[in-house]
């Protein structure tokens, strides 16, 4: 039964584009691409692409603000 909760929760994640973050992000999308590589932005690669959940970015964009604050 543990399988199909989490299956549950994962058919309600929602993925964005490299290009679909940076515009959200407002930057570049070789900005996005840094951000996943260096780990600070978690993503799923599919095939030669990336996928990002859009509460990775939430969670990035959140992070970064109580930083600056």
């Amino acid at each position: 039964m543990a399988g199909s909760q989490s299956d549950a929760r994962l058919s309600e994640v929602k993925f964005l584009t490299v290009a679909e973050v940076a515009t959200v992000m407002r930057v570049s999308k070789m900005t996005v691409y840094r951000l996943v590589h260096s780990g600070e932005l978690t993503a799923v690669r599919v095939g030669r692409s990336f996928r990002v959940p859009e509460h990775a970015v939430h969670e990035y964009l959140r992070g970064a603000f109580q930083e600056t604050a």
